[in-house]
């Protein structure tokens, strides 16, 4: 799924009134009623009330009063005169509404906001066209602050106050929704975990925009569903082998860390890949076969750590950094791997780490590499970021001069490709931040990178696949109990449901 731009969604609406067509106001009433019908399903027994400015967003908020009130709902309206004049659409729908015998009121600018917690309150304030932040202290942002008091809010198409592309200067106030329905596409922002206390749970709403400027339109980011990742995934071949499904060489543990080589290995195992070899310190051998028995172990001369390169002819990909440490001895030993193996590789962890303190060897990097960091190894990295903004814009940076993959993970962990293209993923949940999760997640790359799956899809595909454990997970065991092993059990279940052998 695309994400466009809040440019591009007016050109998409433009096209659809032009092409359909169809007028202004009843893509309104179309895209209203789409709220209309996810509201009453989510809370059939409530009371509503409907806070709109006099935009197109007051306008949809209008709209939803009176599908509401003709439904037999109780709801009251709060008309906030922010402006002396109202958009088309809104004094024509404030006069349909007028007509249903609602409960209106006239709020002026610096008058208190009731707010009842027994109620919904539908935020139809602004939407994606505002231009300025709201200062916190002006009679909007109190207004705001009045609105933030109720305990279920559903904000239409972006939460008042935020902006849908970029808000690394957006300091105004903004409505904290519990759920955000938005129209046909996800905004950037709420790609960004900085903006989930804002937007809560989104929800994209198809409202007919014309298939046509959606095919067309350009964007460099991606919203990564369900029936994407399921095309990504190959067939399965009957006359398949484990030499065909790809030979996979895994770098990890160290003394009191091998747990991450365990995670890692099994991951990577679940996920189809034929034959898996591990190297491990020699501390750690007779523990990695007595823990993953379907999986070779390599040992090392050093007890503690892994010093020394197996033979790597005939390995398809590289998996390395879970629980390795960063010792000097493993600074070398990845400084050596990087510089003799030319197939791309998953670093993950404690090579990351190493990277950090060894940037000459960010241009030896094997191109199509995968790199997993979360935000402290991003920093580590590339040094302190001031929003989710500039750090878009060092990971694409460092993507196409290193032609390498970038994994940023997160609520919605992104992908960036070698041409700074991002894939954002809709699958996983806090459950999962917990220790040992970003282990599986490099077995399973490391997995599908053997298997025979590009760098992007590898990468695309293995969060996505992850993210859908760990929301089966969630299910079966709960967000609390959820452990890192847990994503692993789910990982056959996540794989049946992408090839539609399960209803998951």
């Amino acid at each position: 799924m695309k994400i466009l731009s809040s440019a591009q969604i007016r050109l998409a609406d433009q096209f659809t009134i032009l092409n359909e067509p169809i007028s202004s106001l009843d893509l309104m009433e179309r895209a209203a009623n789409c709220c209309f019908s996810w509201i009453v399903k989510k809370y059939p027994q409530s009371c509503f009330h409907v806070v709109a400015g006099k935009g197109n967003n007051g306008g949809d908020g209008l709209v939803i009063a009176r599908k509401l009130l003709e439904s037999g709902f109780k709801v009251r309206t709060s008309l906030i005169q922010h402006s002396t004049k109202g958009s088309i659409e809104y004094e024509t729908n404030l006069k349909r509404l007028k007509q249903q015998k609602a409960s209106l009121k006239l709020l002026e600018l610096g008058n208190k906001l009731v707010v009842h917690n027994d109620e919904v309150l539908i935020d139809a304030l602004f939407g994606s066209g505002l231009t300025r932040p709201i200062a916190s202290n002006s009679d909007l942002g109190l207004l705001i602050h009045q609105m933030n008091k109720c305990n279920e809010t559903v904000a239409i198409d972006i939460p008042s106050g935020l902006f849908a592309d970029d808000n690394s200067d957006n300091l105004g106030a903004i409505i904290r929704a519990k759920y955000t329905l938005t129209f046909q596409a996800p905004k950037l922002a709420f790609m960004h975990d900085s903006s989930h206390q804002f937007v809560g749970e989104f929800a994209v709403l198809n409202i007919g925009l014309h298939p046509q400027y959606l095919q067309e339109a350009k964007t460099n980011y991606h919203f990564v569903s369900r029936e994407i990742s399921a095309l990504e995934l190959k067939p399965v071949i009957k006359t398949a082998h484990k030499g065909t499904n790809g030979r996979a060489l895994l770098i990890a543990g160290t003394k009191g860390k091998m747990g991450a080589a365990i995670l890692a290995s099994k991951a990577a195992l679940r996920v189809g890949v034929g034959l898996l070899s591990v190297k491990v310190p020699e501390f750690g051998l007779n523990l990695i076969q007595g823990t993953v028995p379907e999986a070779m172990a390599i040992g090392d001369s050093n007890e503690k750590y892994n010093t020394e390169l197996p033979n790597l002819l005939g390995f398809d990909a590289i998996g390395i950094g879970p629980g390795i440490d960063t010792s000097v001895a493993c600074e070398q030993l990845i400084s050596e791997l990087i510089q003799t193996y030319s197939k791309p590789m998953v670093i993950d962890a404690d090579a990351l780490n190493l990277l950090s303190k060894r940037k000459d060897l960010w241009s030896k990097l094997p191109h199509g590499s995968i790199l997993t960091p979360h935000l402290g190894e991003f920093q580590r990295l590339f040094g302190s970021i001031s929003s989710p903004e500039e750090a878009m814009k060092i990971q694409a940076q460092f993507c196409k001069k290193h032609q390498c993959v970038m994994i940023l993970k997160g609520a919605h962990t992104r992908v960036c490709d070698q041409q700074g293209v991002f894939y954002f993923n809709s699958t996983g949940n806090s459950g999962m931040a917990k220790g040992g999760s970003g282990d599986v997640l490099t077995g399973i790359l490391t997995s599908l990178l053997a298997q025979g799956y590009s760098p992007i899809r590898s990468a695309i595909l293995g969060v996505y696949i992850h993210g859908l454990a760990g929301d089966i997970a969630a299910e079966t065991i709960g967000l609390d109990g959820m452990i890192a092993g847990d994503l692993i059990t789910c990982l056959p279940n996540a794989m049946k449901a992408l090839r539609g052998l399960s209803r998951v």
